[in-house]
């Protein structure tokens, strides 16, 4: 016979039913009855006890507001080339009382935005050193679009559209990214000669820019491959590497970016990693002009100004470095930089065997198209003969015309 049992209710026990059979004399002192009891207790303590709730914490982050005034843009990215006009897109839904849209720029260096123009919907106002290249493309009333003309290499960067109404600010973030070709540069003396403020300038005198650490990645990724550190535009030190090897950090260390992270901008000393983009100006002629340098007739002058602006030609020769330079002004040109001369052959296709001088005292020629007799080298790129000695009657030069 079974009796059923039944105790008061607990708090934390809405309902619990104990099932005791009739035993046999002595069974209550019994081992498996003590652990009856004792399970049984267990049971009631961890029903009634307060603390038995299981909580579980929130995962993943709370959910981006839902944009009340502007429009997410289809593409948060937009690809350029220097020279160009580009629009970033901001567009409103509707448009709220007494508001404002104001664009400004990005700036990682120092951790904080330029302003670059305010608009009310009615008036507006530039400010900063953009100024002169921006306006508001204003299609219609809702339009708050910015565009940037002759699109420069510092553009380049995150801008930031923002509606300010009030408490209920909102903003967009879009991208500029300019199409353009990584270099790794030292100067005539040797390598690791500049600290961080040399090298910017180095950069800026062969017509380009230290490039960023997602520009010399993507450079990597399209087969960069450099065993020298240098500097790039956030402060930090890196070289890329696709074939390991010992004098770059060992056979051991797999394919990548190797970095010394940020450096004494001051003190530290290394190379540099430029950045530049399409020639301004430049045309769709695929194959710069060549110019034989003591068979010019009268007419060779045409030869020249049938160019569009932003155009690199050679001129053939055995010069110095001081007639090379001569050779170019005679035509109305300058002797090209590196940051030129890599423009050409990354979006014009400039290939030629023929080393000629460059602007900073350098010897190089551009090759798309790698064979055994132009250095035999089996990828393509502007391979250098370093800096000779510029009395040397050896090479021809490569000049630039342009703006």
């Amino acid at each position: 016979m079974i009796a059923a049992h039944v105790p008061a209710a607990s708090p934390g026990l809405s309902c619990c039913v104990a099932l005791t059979p009739s035993l046999p004399p002595g069974f209550l002192q019994s081992p498996a009855l003590k652990m009856h009891r004792v399970l049984f207790a267990s049971l009631w303590l961890l029903a009634a006890s307060p603390t038995s709730s299981i909580f579980q914490k929130p995962t993943g982050s709370p959910a981006t507001p839902r944009l009340q005034y502007l429009l997410e843009p289809l593409h948060t990215a937009v690809h350029t080339q220097r020279g160009a006009t580009a629009t970033l897109p901001c567009v409103l839904r509707a448009l709220p009382r007494n508001y404002r849209v104001k664009w400004s720029k990005v700036e990682p260096a120092n951790y904080g935005e330029s302003v670059i123009i305010i608009t009310n919907g009615l008036y507006h106002k530039n400010y900063g050193p953009l100024s002169p290249r921006v306006r508001l493309r204003h299609s219609h009333r809702y339009d708050a679009s910015l565009t940037i003309t002759n699109v420069a290499l510092e553009d380049e960067g995150r801008y930031r559209c923002q509606l300010v109404n009030g408490l209920e600010d909102e903003s967009v973030s879009l991208t500029l990214h300019l199409e353009g070709v990584v270099f790794p540069y030292q100067p005539s003396n040797g390598r690791y000669r500049f600290n961080y403020h040399e090298a910017k300038r180095a950069c800026e005198q062969q017509d380009a820019r230290l490039a960023t650490y997602q520009q010399l990645y993507k450079a990597w990724m399209e087969g960069l491959d450099w065993c020298n550190a240098g500097w790039v535009l956030d402060g930090t030190v890196h070289y890329p590497i696709i074939n390991s090897r010992e004098p770059c950090g060992g056979r051991l260390l797999l394919p990548g970016i190797r970095s010394y992270g940020a450096k004494d901008k001051q003190r530290d000393r290394f190379d540099a990693f430029c950045f530049t983009s399409a020639l301004q100006g430049t045309s769709s002629i695929p194959q710069p002009c060549v110019v034989t340098l003591g068979l010019l007739t009268e007419s060779s002058p045409s030869i020249i100004s049938h160019l569009s602006l932003g155009e690199v030609y050679f001129i053939r020769g055995h010069l110095s470095f001081k007639e090379a330079g001569q050779a170019c002004r005679n035509h109305g040109a300058t002797i090209a930089k590196v940051g030129q001369l890599y423009s050409a052959w990354k979006f014009l296709g400039l290939d030629r065997c023929d080393g000629g001088w460059l602007a900073d005292g350098s010897v190089r020629y551009p090759i798309t198209t790698p064979r055994q007799r132009c250095g035999g080298l089996p990828e393509p790129g502007v391979h250098s003969f370093g800096f000779p000695r510029k009395e040397l009657r050896t090479y021809g030069t490569y000049c630039f015309v342009g703006t």
